[in-house]
């Protein structure tokens, strides 16, 4: 996936990366069976960016496993849109920063 990364996944990567946000994330880090799309570990937050497939029901239920999975093993998660992403990113990173 970091070779073909979604617009959404590239444009928030492009916000997050090189301790923009005065920490460092890491992009598609494995965390178990699962693979992260954005982590920063020393504030154990995970960042997923969510296609338009992530309506459907049966990934709104592997979703919500994952995440899950992720909080028990101490991760806090933030989801977005892709449609989030692109469009309002200043939103986003705002939710980030709060957060972190």
């Amino acid at each position: 996936m970091r070779k073909k990364p979604t617009d959404a996944e590239k444009f928030l990567w492009e916000h997050i990366r090189g301790n923009q946000l005065d920490v460092h994330f890491r992009r598609q880090h494995p965390i178990g069976i699962y693979i992260a799309d954005f982590i920063c570990l020393d504030k154990r937050l995970v960042i997923e960016a969510d296609g338009g497939y992530h309506q459907l029901q049966n990934q709104m239920e592997w979703d919500q496993l994952r995440t899950n999975y992720l909080e028990s093993q101490g991760y806090c998660v933030l989801r977005f849109t892709n449609e989030e992403i692109l469009q309002n990113i200043d939103s986003c990173l705002q939710i980030i920063k709060n957060h972190l």
